[in-house]
């Protein structure tokens, strides 16, 4: 993601990425998905694009994959590449994103992962074109594109704004992440914030909120626009689980295409 697409506020947000998701239970879930989706393609070469802290990339890597990761976010960055250390796995973590990736990593990859949201960063229709673009040029053909994003027709439709909050301890610290959209006026576009409050022992409590703008992609939408890009059939999913897709009840929007050739 250029400049714009979100990367100060993930700067902002730092080590607390890691805080407000609990990696264990998410990989278990998530990770026999990814796995098996890219060995079906015959996927070795694989990049998380909006790879945050890195922990898909890490993970696919100890599953036997060659990774590259790529985030915006310079502070994202640093921490992904001590995790991978802690990890002990070679995964290449450069800054990059949408429209970025063919220019700043030069090469092509046999699948790409857009995990956790990161597509609706992308603001607007122009700025999509050009991710999904930059997208299918980077990849080899006949190669493998996974995009997750929340699904945005509930939140649209019924003004689900808000997220399930979450909850962090460490020693004697603690934090508290709130999660919720605010609807803009411009249409199909919509403010995500956070509200971070912190504590040491009985402290009173710290806080904070930083927002970011995003375009909450519906999947008729995307799907026109992975088309346009060259990309061919389509599966659509309900999370990285692989359950159905329901435009009113799934919580995620999956997408699974594969390169035109």
């Amino acid at each position: 993601m250029a400049e714009g697409q979100g990367a100060p506020f993930y700067d902002a947000l730092g080590a607390d990425y890691d805080r407000f998701c609990d990696w264990d239970e998410r990989l278990a879930f998530e990770m026999p998905f990814l796995r098996r989706t890219m060995a079906e393609a015959g996927a070795r070469r694989v990049l998380d694009l909006g790879c945050g802290t890195g922990q898909h990339a890490i993970a696919l890597a100890r599953a036997g994959f060659e990774l590259s990761g790529a985030d915006p976010s310079e502070g994202l960055l640093a921490i992904a590449r001590e995790n991978a250390a802690r990890a002990g796995q070679a995964v290449s973590f450069q800054v990059a994103g949408f429209g970025d990736v063919v220019d700043r990593l030069g090469q092509r990859f046999d699948a790409i992962i857009c995990l956790g949201n990161s597509l609706p960063h992308a603001v607007g229709p122009e700025a999509l074109g050009r991710a999904l673009d930059d997208m299918r040029a980077a990849l080899s053909p006949g190669g493998r594109l996974i995009l997750q994003l929340r699904n945005f027709e509930p939140v649209l439709a019924n003004g689900r704004r808000f997220m399930h909050p979450e909850a962090h301890r460490q020693g004697d610290q603690e934090w508290l992440f709130y999660r919720f959209y605010d609807l803009e006026e411009a249409p199909e576009r919509l403010r995500f914030n956070m509200l971070r409050l912190q504590r040491r022992g009985m402290e009173a409590w710290t806080s904070r909120v930083d927002s970011v703008m995003l375009s909450p992609w519906r999947v008729d939408d995307l799907s026109a626009a992975l088309t346009s890009a060259g990309f061919g059939a389509q599966a659509h999913h309900g999370s990285l689980a692989g359950e159905p897709f329901d435009r009113s009840q799934s919580g995620d929007l999956v997408i699974v295409a594969d390169r035109a050739t």
